[in-house]
């Protein structure tokens, strides 16, 4: 979605509020993103505060179970049409006044994902010889002996 800055930065106190959804590119887990927010103008500060709720949709990654799962992320940016230290962080550095918000938004949906996305805390995984999911049943196979071991285990034998 674009939106319009230049009312915004040239008017204090202006405010512009925005409801829409999204399909963010290159993110095969999330179909949609549902943004609501606002920009606004207080006291010559531009900021950009939304709530961004999506569906996680993919496969855990110790047992590949389907894994469906609704996150909500706040987020909130100042929004600077020029910076005087360019090392600031703290600041978004707009280019143009005609600002597409689908490219803030994704970065700030992919940087909350988590590392590893798990069916539940406790998940198992499959196990490494025959492929078992372990959450389901215990799968009885013996772990094999290293070979280097092997003389040795015919002394407990």
């Amino acid at each position: 979605m674009f939106i319009e800055l230049e009312p915004i930065f040239n008017n204090e106190g202006s405010c512009k509020e925005f409801e829409y959804e999204f399909v963010p590119e290159d993110c095969a887990e999330i179909a949609v993103a549902r943004v609501k927010g606002s920009v606004k103008n207080q006291t010559g500060i531009v900021s950009l505060t939304a709530e961004v709720s999506f569906l996680i949709d993919a496969l855990c990654d110790r047992c590949a179970a389907p894994v469906k799962e609704e996150n909500t992320i706040d987020i909130s940016h100042i929004l600077v049409s020029q910076l005087n230290d360019s090392d600031n962080d703290n600041f978004f550095l707009i280019d143009s006044m005609h600002f597409n918000l689908d490219e803030l938004i994704r970065e700030d949906i992919l940087l909350s994902l988590p590392t590893k996305i798990l069916c539940r805390d406790d998940c198992k995984g499959l196990c490494p010889y025959c492929g078992a999911n372990l959450n389901e049943k215990q799968c009885g196979c013996k772990k094999p002996v290293d070979p280097r071991l092997e003389a040795l285990k015919k002394f407990l034998d």
